[in-house]
């Protein structure tokens, strides 16, 4: 186990030194008013403490990603443990940071308007719809994951199933209409206790069960050879680097007392995300071998390998308890997908949201919409999820880049993972048979790094006119 170990330790290094290495680069001001404070309204702008905010945040960030993603991954052996390191501090965290801070800078703004006052007001129209249609998948995937995980739990029943989606739809518009601090606020440092402790569960039982975990190879152990690059950016994705998060981070940078608590709360909960993808893709790997994983998954599904793992490992009751923790992460993140989206239409339609009958306005087309999408085979949802997910990512990280350039810093820590990710999309698109053009990966992966490259080019010929931040509030 040294490999998963030295993993572990790492995260938590990249938390006390990179993390504190961006933090200076972006200078927090912890006199600053936050927008918790000069945009209060007792419904999405409510100041909260940096330990409930932090559990809040992780709880939001999760969902399934960063469960189902290793549990991927782990088809590729333990070289995939390599982008959850490498991509959680350098890529996902400073990702989470930029977007959650930048956003506390412009008053609690989302990312669509964040694009457009860094990239173009005629671009945002773009991201406006990129990132309602991304929180539209995530809301249906954890809608129809942890119905799944709950009828294999209780025995697989049809008319059950259907009972859960309902129900799971009403808690769901009932967390998006009510104040952040009525639901949310009260019963997320609960449940994401429970989430880190299904972790912890599961780590443990790896020790006591002594099934060994593989070693770093840079073999690519993949039972069907689907290529490393760019393939695992996408399967791992929340628990390395999410477009999701940046969903996510303006919700708690509108309850943020302090600009100070900035580190703990966005790169902080990034690297427990991270902690959470390496224990699960280890767990995979120490159960199986990559071509008995690769029949379980097609014999029983994502929900069938989590029950599988956590019964293994935790036994029937401590398994159950650590189901119901993994349970919790879809749902918590489904809620406030929805809720993103409401908050997203409201900015980009200018309509109040005090009012309940505004919020219901909005939310209610939202479920309508997600509802339809339950129909949609989950495995072609996640792919579209996945690639949609990475080009929000893209987006945002370059957003912090124009900021970080703009402001005269390092703009760096910004600029590589935001090229990195870039070509990766361009690779994965022109690969890919189901939602691209299915080239060879030779062809598509030079066609993905000359998108990033043209891309790069007019990032600084567009910056070079644009010399100005613009003014924060």
């Amino acid at each position: 186990m040294i490999t998963f170990i030295a993993s572990i330790i790492l995260l938590v290094l990249g938390y006390i030194f990179y993390g504190k290495f961006v933090e200076n680069i972006f200078k927090p001001d912890p006199n600053r008013a936050t927008p918790a404070y000069t945009h209060a309204d007792g419904v999405d702008f409510v100041p909260m403490n940096s330990n409930r905010n932090s559990l809040i945040q992780v709880l939001n960030i999760a969902g399934v990603g960063p469960i189902f993603g290793p549990i991927l991954g782990a088809l590729y052996g333990p070289v995939a443990f390599l982008w959850i390191v490498i991509g959680a501090i350098f890529a996902g965290a400073v990702h989470d940071y930029l977007t959650g801070m930048i956003s506390m800078r412009y008053g609690g703004a989302h990312l669509p308007a964040l694009a457009s006052l860094f990239l173009g007001k005629y671009f945002s129209h773009v991201v406006n719809f990129f990132t309602v249609l991304l929180l539209l998948l995530v809301g249906t995937v954890f809608i129809s994951a942890p119905a799944s995980m709950i009828d294999d739990l209780i025995g697989k029943d049809l008319n059950m199933f259907t009972l859960i989606v309902i129900a799971i739809f009403i808690y769901y518009i009932v967390a998006t209409i009510l104040p952040i601090d009525k639901i949310i606020g009260k019963i997320y440092p609960v449940l994401g206790l429970l989430l880190l402790l299904s972790a912890v569960g599961v780590s443990i039982g790896m020790f006591l069960y002594g099934n060994p975990i593989p070693e770093l190879t840079l073999t690519n152990l993949h039972p069907k050879d689907i290529p490393y690059y760019p393939v695992i950016f996408l399967t791992i994705s929340c628990g390395a680097l999410s477009g999701f998060h940046a969903t996510q981070s303006p919700i708690i940078a509108r309850t943020i007392r302090n600009e100070k608590d900035g580190r703990k709360i966005f790169y902080g909960m990034m690297i427990v995300e991270g902690v959470i993808a390496m224990v699960w893709a280890a767990a995979a790997m120490s159960l199986m071998s990559g071509e008995g994983l690769s029949a379980l998954l097609a014999s029983e599904g994502l929900p069938g390998v989590v029950h599988k793992i956590a019964t293994v490992f935790l036994g029937t009751i401590g398994g159950t308890i650590a189901i119901l923790g993994v349970i919790v992460l879809p749902i918590t993140s489904g809620d406030t997908s929805f809720r993103a989206a409401r908050m997203i239409i409201a900015d980009y339609l200018k309509i109040d949201q005090k009012s309940l009958k505004n919020r219901f306005m909005i939310a209610i087309p939202l479920f309508v919409i997600a509802f339809i999408l339950t129909k949609i085979d989950f495995q072609l949802l996640w792919r579209y999820f996945s690639w949609a997910n990475q080009s929000i990512a893209a987006i945002a990280l370059w957003i912090g880049t124009v900021y970080l350039h703009q402001r005269k810093t390092l703009y760096i820590i910004a600029l590589v993972p935001a090229f990195f990710i870039t070509s990766v999309l361009g690779s994965f698109l022109f690969y890919d048979p189901t939602i691209g053009f299915g080239l060879d990966i030779v062809t598509s992966d030079i066609v993905g790094i000359v998108i990033a490259t043209l891309i790069t080019i007019l990032f600084f010929a567009v910056i070079k006119n644009n010399k100005e931040l613009p003014k924060s509030e």
